[in-house]
């Protein structure tokens, strides 16, 4: 009897057998034990993602639900892969101290960070998670288990791939000339190895921060303050929300979202060593800009932890839509060089007015011209058409020089994406890289390519 696996997406997969070891000898025989009869394994962290990547169609998942070691020091922490993100910060701050990569979903698992090269909020400023981690331990298919650290390149030649001019991608392998081995592992999913266990590098708490969450009466407002604010001195964040996410957060927050409002902006100032006074300074910029003056700001963690809490309510509350409409979710991870930021937003509230008019939000990392689109469909043929419009959206962003996934991943749910991107012979370059590490294409199979005899 097969087991049911799915995601936070409620992708459905199935596996013959679950499996949590609890050390890196236990996994490596696992999966010496898999190879020898060509068993399909697929590692499972937080089941947090929302492509598909940990749910196979048969065969060994193999959990890392038992890899909690987490030491932090004043530098680093050595996180085991199946350690939440939420532990991680913890840990950090006994140091004063923070683990820089702010997901929205904070109960994931640190092995699904680094298997989807996740951002977030404070990507503006800190990028993604490759950039934060110092070494890798892997369990390979083969049964060996390595550790990778910083600076370690490829000891095998490969056909370097180019990247897209945008500040955030994790669509396929990352194979610039001089790939190091902790990078490629990093947005990776799953399909070359089992990170085990990670050195992460953290990042000094500042003493002072200014957070805000900034209302405006309209769009056009909100996002000709984007392109003025990016300039911004020590700006961790730049974040939108449309009007259509707002009427989903007057719900729990009633009155307290001005009347007026028809978008926001939430931003977030590290001010340790800043000249001038930068609340007066913000105080200009709003006026300059036509923000409303009730909008929030604070100084406090307190302060901080509020906002937090408002941004994640969102998310939220549109997957609660989601499961009460009965349908999978629908949302975009697409990105595009900054140039090109009022260009892809222009598409979008042109094509989701005209098509699915009141069944949308835009909303994410307006920063690096990167925000998420949830279309929330009602029926299967309201779902057929959102995965239309996905499809269309992904080219579109393709063609102003974006990448289809910024920070989640393709998974399965996606993989259909990846030659909008890249060429048939690129695509092959990534999969020789996956052959020499995985020749009988046994690790998460369906993740990033189809299969292994299937050309793209």
């Amino acid at each position: 009897m097969r087991i049911p696996v799915e995601d936070a997406s409620g992708y459905p997969g199935q596996a013959d057998r679950w499996l949590a070891p609890a050390s890196a000898e236990e996994a490596a025989a696992l999966l010496r034990e898999a190879s020898a009869a060509g068993i399909a394994v697929t590692p499972s962290g937080a089941g947090t993602g929302i492509t598909g990547g940990r749910c196979p169609a048969g065969g060994w998942v193999l959990s890392l639900e038992k890899f909690l070691r987490l030491e932090a020091g004043p530098e680093t922490a050595l996180a085991g892969a199946g350690v939440l993100l939420k532990d991680v910060q913890a840990a950090a701050a006994r140091h004063g101290r923070f683990y820089a990569p702010d997901p929205t979903e904070w109960t994931a698992s640190i092995g699904g960070n680094i298997a989807t090269n996740a951002s977030g909020s404070r990507s503006f400023r800190y990028g993604s998670t490759r950039r934060h981690v110092r070494a890798v331990t892997a369990a390979l298919m083969d049964g060996t288990v390595r550790t990778f650290r910083r600076g370690e390149r490829l000891d095998f030649d490969y056909e370097p791939l180019p990247a897209p001019a945008t500040t955030k991608n994790t669509a396929g392998y990352f194979l610039p000339p001089g790939a190091e081995w902790v990078d490629l592992f990093c947005g990776s999913e799953g399909t070359l190895g089992i990170v085990l266990e990670a050195e992460l590098e953290l990042t000094k708490q500042p003493a002072s921060v200014l957070s805000g969450v900034v209302f405006f009466p309209d769009d056009e407002a909100a996002l000709a303050a984007v392109e003025t604010w990016r300039g911004v001195p020590r700006l961790n964040m730049l974040e939108y929300m449309d009007e259509p996410s707002l009427v989903f957060l007057r719900g729990p927050y009633g009155g307290e979202i001005p009347r007026p409002a028809r978008a926001c902006l939430m931003i977030e100032q590290e001010l340790d060593g800043l000249p001038g006074e930068p609340l007066d300074e913000w105080v200009e910029r709003l006026e300059a800009a036509g923000a409303l003056e009730d909008s929030w700001f604070g100084e406090t963690a307190r302060d901080r932890e509020r906002f937090r809490a408002f941004r994640h309510t969102l998310p939220e509350l549109v997957n609660a839509r989601v499961r009460q409409n009965g349908c999978q979710k629908l949302s975009s991870d697409f990105a595009v060089p900054l140039a090109r930021n009022g260009e892809m937003l222009a598409y979008y509230r042109e094509t989701l007015g005209r098509r699915f008019p009141g069944k949308f939000t835009i909303y994410g990392h307006i920063g690096d011209a990167h925000v998420h689109v949830n279309v929330l469909s009602e029926s299967q043929a309201g779902f057929e058409a959102g995965k239309e419009w996905m499809n269309e959206a992904a080219a579109q962003a393709v063609a102003l020089g974006g990448t289809v996934s910024a920070e989640h991943g393709l998974g399965k749910r996606k993989r259909h994406f990846l030659p909008l991107m890249f060429t048939p012979a690129q695509i092959e370059a990534m999969r020789a890289v996956k052959r020499r590490l995985d020749p009988l294409w046994l690790l998460s199979p369906g993740n990033l390519f189809p299969d292994p005899f299937v050309t793209c």
